[in-house]
């Protein structure tokens, strides 16, 4: 995603161009373009001048709803999930759980950053 931002025209850029920039295995590449597109992050054209590009303009993508896109839930355990709560199986109180502390602090940590950042700051100047 960063490298299509990066480009000036919102033009299609093919996925060969895409895997040969970033160093990433075409294959690995098609799976996640397609889970952008179908999430709403890209759009596609095909035949001659086609390939991916960006929907949105870069500033108006939160990291928050691409990671969780890409990457599922924030929380690192589902009982802290905020989309996708589940209470641990061997957790029998989570008010009086170290852990569930811990990791309620190191959710609301990464939900900071993500939600602080769009894909216009992770674009190389």
């Amino acid at each position: 995603m960063t490298y299509l931002a990066s480009q000036e025209s919102r033009q299609p850029v093919q996925i060969a161009d895409i895997a040969k920039h970033e160093n990433i295995s075409q294959k690995f590449l098609e799976s996640i373009l397609l889970t952008l597109r179908k999430n709403g992050f890209l759009g596609s054209k095909k035949g001659k001048g086609g390939g991916y590009y960006l929907i949105k303009e870069p500033n108006q993508i939160q990291m928050t709803s691409v990671m969780r896109v890409l990457e599922g839930p924030i929380a690192m355990v589902p009982c802290v999930s905020l989309n996708f709560y589940e209470k641990c199986d061997d957790c029998p109180d989570e008010n009086a759980c170290a852990v569930h502390k811990l990791m309620l602090q190191v959710r609301d940590s990464a939900l900071q950053i993500y939600r602080s950042n769009t894909l216009q700051d992770l674009i190389p100047k």
